[in-house]
């Protein structure tokens, strides 16, 4: 009889513990990649769809992190931001491809140059056509790459990034206007002087927090004002209680995803 029991309490727990099991290893990962080429390297980490099959074409959407999540461990830039992506309600709605790459220690972006005044508030002083950098260049050529893969659609290539990946969004749609469909730029900044590179030809949605005190609001304003100006028509969004981190209320605004993806190239 005690033999029966214990048999029986072997099976139970594994009925139990079985859909937990299940569960863990249906849930969706970042695969990890590395791009090298012309001494570049990029870690980055990618996302498939659900069902993934490569017969068929994906839109691919790049996610910039800021720069508290740089670093060579492939790990950091999944950090913040990211987590939208592997809901199931996205994974349903919009089958893509994600790629997140990371920024190495020591680098940026961006070219942009950042000071401190006497206050101690942050001046970020964007340049206009200077040379890309050495994370901006490999990250270039990594999309180009990718963009060879039969898999990916080339008429919904999607960029979008917070912070300092707000700022590289701005850089790398004016350096390469061609190649992507929409952008989204949450508490970033560029010259004006880059707006006409792109106004016309990338729309984009920018978004920011009114009470930002490492990123100014202005700078997002400045950069709207400056789109129209050169004919581009930007959506804007601020939000009025947020500070920095704005990117928790900007990835989950109900009419990003539903925007992004209505737009071909």
């Amino acid at each position: 009889m005690l033999k029966k029991i214990t048999i029986a309490l072997i099976l139970c727990a594994i009925c139990i513990a079985t859909p937990h099991i299940l569960k863990a290893q249906d849930a969706p990962i970042f695969d990890r990649g590395q791009y090298s080429a012309k001494g570049d390297t990029l870690p980055y980490r990618i996302l498939f769809p659900q069902n993934f099959d490569p017969d068929k074409k994906y839109p691919l959407i790049v996610f910039l992190h800021g720069s508290g999540e740089k670093g060579n461990d492939n790990e950091a830039q999944l950090k913040n931001g990211t987590s939208v992506f592997l809901k199931s309600d996205f994974r349903q709605q919009y089958p893509a491809i994600v790629v997140v790459p990371q920024c190495p220690k020591d680098g940026s972006w961006t070219d942009v140059v950042v000071t401190k005044d006497s206050a101690g508030i942050r001046k970020f002083d964007f340049p206009t056509n200077a040379k890309p950098t050495k994370a901006m260049q490999a990250l270039m050529g990594f999309i180009t790459d990718f963009l060879d893969k039969p898999y990916v659609n080339k008429h919904q290539v999607y960029i979008g990034g917070l912070s300092m990946g707000g700022m590289g969004t701005f850089e790398i749609i004016g350096r390469e206007p061609n190649v992507f469909a929409a952008a989204f730029a949450i508490c970033g900044g560029d010259n004006t002087l880059n707006a006409k590179k792109y106004a016309k030809k990338v729309p984009i949605w920018i978004f920011c927090g009114a009470k930002d005190d490492v990123v100014s609001p202005d700078h997002s304003q400045v950069m709207v004002d400056a789109i129209k100006a050169d004919g581009g028509d930007p959506k804007f969004t601020v939000y009025p209680n947020d500070g920095h981190d704005s990117w928790d209320d900007a990835l989950i605004e109900p009419g990003l995803f539903p925007w992004l993806f209505s737009n071909n190239k």
